[in-house]
C-alpha cells in the first residue's frame, strides 16, 4: 500500500455545520506496513467543551486554552498529511471536520478519505462490533492509549488497516492493496464484495 495517513479529530460535538469544532488532530503516517511519522496536538478554536465531552475524552477547557490556535494546527497537519491519501475511523465524520477547519484557514482538500470502519463491516463481517475499541479487541490489536484521544484512536485506526490490509492479502488473494481499491470495497454493497474482488483481481493479472 502506498503512503497513507490515518487521521482522527476528537471535537465539542457531533457537526460543525452544527458550530461544534475540533479540539484535537492526530495524524499517522503508514509507508511499508509501519507507522513513519506521527504529528498530534489539541487546537484551541475558541469554544468550550461540553461537561460530558470532557468526561468522554478528557480534555478540558483550563487545557485547551493552553493549547495552540486551531488555525496553526490546521495549517501544520495539513502540511504534515500533504496530499496523503486519508484514512479515518467513520470517515464520514472525521472528514466533515477536517473540511470544516481547513475552510477556515482558506484551505482544501485535495485527497479522498477511506473508511477503516466501512472496510471492517466488509472484511470483518463476524465482529460483535464495528466500533473502533470493539475491533481492536475483536482483532487482538495493541491498545495505543486511552480511547477518544486522537494519537491513541489514530494509532489504533492504523494497526486495523494493516490487519485489514493482511485479510485482504491473505484471505482474499489481492496482491497489491492501494488506496482506490480500498475505496471500492467500502463502496461495495456486501453481497458484492467477492465479485467487486474478483474484478480487481482480474484487472490486476492482466
Amino acid at each position: 500500500m502506498e503512503r497513507i495517513a490515518v487521521i482522527d479529530f476528537e471535537t465539542t460535538g457531533l457537526s460543525p455545520a452544527q458550530g461544534d469544532r475540533a479540539t484535537e488532530i492526530a495524524a499517522v503516517i503508514l509507508e511499508g506496513g509501519r507507522v513513519v511519522d506521527r504529528y498530534q496536538s489539541l487546537m484551541n478554536a475558541g469554544v468550550r467543551v461540553p461537561a460530558h465531552i470532557e468526561a468522554l475524552t478528557g480534555i478540558s477547557n483550563a487545557m485547551l486554552r493552553q493549547a495552540p490556535p486551531a488555525d496553526r494546527v490546521m495549517g501544520e497537519v495539513a502540511d504534515f498529511v500533504s496530499d496523503c491519501p486519508l484514512v479515518a475511523h467513520n470517515a464520514a465524520f472525521d472528514s466533515r471536520f477536517w473540511d470544516a477547519e481547513l475552510a477556515r484557514i482558506t484551505r482544501q482538500r485535495r485527497q479522498e478519505f477511506a473508511c477503516s470502519l466501512l472496510l471492517a463491516r466488509r472484511l470483518m463481517p463476524d465482529a460483535p462490533s464495528h466500533k473502533l475499541g470493539a475491533l481492536v479487541a475483536f482483532a487482538g490489536l495493541p491498545v495505543a492509549g486511552r480511547s477518544h484521544r486522537a494519537l491513541a484512536d489514530a494509532e489504533m485506526a492504523a494497526s486495523l488497516l494493516l490487519r485489514l490490509e493482511g485479510e485482504l492479502r491473505t484471505r482474499h488473494g489481492v496482491g497489491e492493496v492501494s488506496h482506490a481499491l480500498l475505496r471500492k470495497i467500502q463502496a461495495a454493497p456486501k453481497t458484492q464484495l467477492e465479485r467487486c474482488l474478483a474484478a480487481h483481481r482480474e484487472t490486476a493479472g492482466a
